[in-house]
């Protein structure tokens, strides 16, 4: 019986998987038991075939999804990056659709070594851990499977902020109200415990615990940060270092979110920095000084007319309006500023060439409006 069809089928008796798949042999017999009605073909799926040779020598970045926010939009996915050096990936954020939009991408899941998350609001992380149960689980429409990786983000915030405005509210798990990374991580894995256990004793599934090392980023102990004082002023540290890159990071404001994190990665080929959601921030532009490609947020409020009181000082007390961005990227002597992370609250599509104009203003590089599945190349090699 196949559940996506829309007209009416009798109801059959179900078949157990070995008189399937002795009557009709193999693989052959699940294709033909996903066809619905008996007449329709799998001809609608097709093969992704990842191009690694557009990714094997240099520094790239690929916009995967560059959708702002929670919001559900068909016309971008949640937020998500892959920087690739040398044909191996590192990803920075995994917002909604960001598994799809990998394979869309011509990446491969055995090429992924780090997933590096910048805050945990859910657009974020909507797709983080369908790496792990789905990339992971079993070989894709590549042909690959996801091998063990590392994943660095943030840790717990210790604390949770007061009501904008006042007054009370409720909490979602007061036992643990404030999960990190390496938590968070762990919670996925008991959410899905069933359906791992059944993979791993039915089909010779891993165990998804053993595809991730966890690691919740740890603040310098001189730094005075915490959930009431969110970025104060710092150096950027080390995160991670392997054969292709350094990760370094730095905490940047972004409302009541601690932690947030910027990143910078330097390669042999450049280097590129991601500012994360964030206002206006020394720390950013400490970080990304005289970096080869600036990867920053911006949005768009002015004349909005119908965004909520609260909204509204969310979005000016968290993020860099896309006509003040520019400033940014000239006090880091940044090269290239390629935005993302796009949320524009007063027109729709978004009017690129105006947004490109916008965010020029004080700036002496190249502006770019990236859109999903941009490819950009940094340094061939």
């Amino acid at each position: 019986m196949c559940w996506t069809c829309n007209d009416a089928s009798p109801v059959q008796a179900p078949l157990t998987r070995r008189a399937v798949l002795s009557g009709m042999g193999g693989l052959a017999a699940v294709t033909a038991l996903s066809a619905c009605g008996g007449t329709k073909t799998n001809e609608g799926f097709r093969s992704i075939q990842p191009d690694d040779r557009a990714f094997s020598t240099g520094l790239h970045v690929v916009t995967l999804g560059t959708q702002a926010g929670p919001p559900v939009e068909l016309e971008r996915a949640g937020i998500s990056t892959a920087l690739i050096v040398d044909g191996a990936v590192y990803l920075v954020d995994c917002g909604r659709g960001s598994t799809t939009q990998y394979i869309h991408a011509g990446l491969r899941f055995s090429a992924l070594r780090s997933i590096f998350i910048t805050h945990l609001h859910a657009d974020h992380i909507a797709d983080y851990y369908n790496f792990i149960i789905l990339a992971g689980s079993a070989p894709n429409f590549t042909g690959d499977v996801l091998s063990p990786i590392d994943v660095y983000g943030p840790g717990s915030a210790g604390a949770l902020p007061g009501k904008f405005g006042g007054g009370d509210v409720g909490t979602v798990a007061p036992n643990n109200p404030t999960p990190g990374m390496r938590d968070l991580t762990e919670l996925c894995s008991q959410a899905y415990a069933y359906s791992s256990n059944i993979f791993m004793r039915d089909s010779g599934a891993p165990d998804p615990r053993d595809l991730v090392r966890v690691n919740d980023i740890g603040i310098p102990g001189h730094v005075p940060a915490s959930y009431v004082n969110t970025s104060p002023t710092m150096e950027p540290f080390v995160v991670m270092r392997d054969d292709n890159v350094i990760v370094s990071a730095s905490l940047v404001p972004h409302g009541p979110v601690f932690p947030s994190f910027a990143y910078r990665f330097d390669t042999k080929y450049g280097s590129a920095t991601f500012s994360g959601d964030t206002t206006y921030s020394e720390n950013l532009i400490t970080l990304a000084r005289s970096t080869d490609v600036l990867l920053h947020e911006a949005v768009n409020v002015r004349g909005a007319t119908n965004v909520p009181a609260e909204v509204l000082s969310h979005i000016l007390e968290s993020h860099v309006e896309v006509q003040e961005v520019g400033a940014v990227a000239e006090r880091a002597d940044a090269k290239q500023l390629i935005l993302t992370h796009i949320g524009d609250r007063v027109t729709s599509p978004l009017p690129v060439q105006q947004w490109e104009s916008w965010a020029a203003v004080g700036y002496r590089g190249t502006v770019r409006v990236a859109s999903d599945l941009q490819h950009f190349i940094v340094n061939r090699g």
